[in-house]
């Protein structure tokens, strides 16, 4: 069982390319927490494994309420994780084996993947030519990845990591509010957005997406995802383009 939690692709595509070579599947995190599934159990000789991107060097705040509520029935089964991140890891790998370590499970490999940083408020997603370059070299490594979790390699191979994140991490709280989101005359009332939010944050109402809530997971899939474009984050994001994974 692979679990994970994408907005954009990074990571899905990450963790479908893993659960491929090792002959098992997939499973979004976001789809256990929308219909409370939090119970499972091993089969002798599978490969567990947790993929997830990095949020202000730390985890989205989905990927924690998971964790929290996981009831996962072990066998002695070879355990990962694995973080996909733009700039650096930071503290999201100790965050998250940390967190399974409190539920009882022992972590075995921790596994890095370099992506497309997708935080359009500051980065800039609109040189395709650029992020093609990016996500091949980001296949090559999750092929390496894929050859250590198949011969079950034990370590920390998380190489972008940072010490003392945790003050950086603190500012994602404040970054969560949904009044940071907007909504232009571009919006053609699709619903995708309401449909695709990993927390339930957006409504549509008279036809137009409304964030019904004060925070969210600012995973800023709503923006990616959006056929025309019309959901911003600040003035830079119109300039900054659109992302995901192919």
């Amino acid at each position: 069982m692979i679990f994970y939690f994408s907005a954009t692709g990074n990571s899905r595509h990450a963790a479908c390319r893993i659960a491929e070579a090792v002959g098992d599947r997939a499973i979004p995190v976001t789809d256990c927490l929308k219909n409370e599934k939090f119970n499972f159990i091993a089969q002798p000789n599978e490969k567990i494994g947790f993929v997830c991107p990095v949020y202000n060097l730390g985890l989205p705040v989905t990927v924690i309420d998971f964790i929290k509520k996981l009831n996962l029935n072990l066998k002695d089964n070879y355990v990962f994780s694995c973080v996909t991140f733009g700039g650096f890891s930071g503290s999201a790998t100790k965050m998250l084996n940390s967190l399974l370590t409190e539920k009882g499970i022992c972590v075995n490999a921790a596994y890095s993947v370099k992506m497309p940083d997708t935080w359009t408020p500051v980065y800039d997603v609109s040189d395709k030519d650029k992020i093609e370059k990016i996500n091949k070299k980001a296949d090559k490594t999750i092929t390496a990845v894929i050859r250590k979790i198949k011969n079950s390699k034990n370590g920390n191979c998380d190489f972008y990591r940072l010490p003392f994140c945790q003050g950086f991490y603190k500012d994602y709280e404040n970054m969560r509010r949904t009044e940071t989101l907007s909504v232009n005359d571009n919006c053609i009332g699709c619903g995708k957005c309401a449909e695709l939010c990993p927390v339930d944050a957006i409504e549509m109402r008279n036809g137009k997406p409304v964030w019904v809530k004060e925070k969210c997971a600012m995973c800023l899939g709503c923006l990616h995802r959006c056929p025309e474009f019309a959901i911003h984050r600040g003035k830079k994001t119109a300039l900054h383009g659109q992302y995901t994974h192919e």
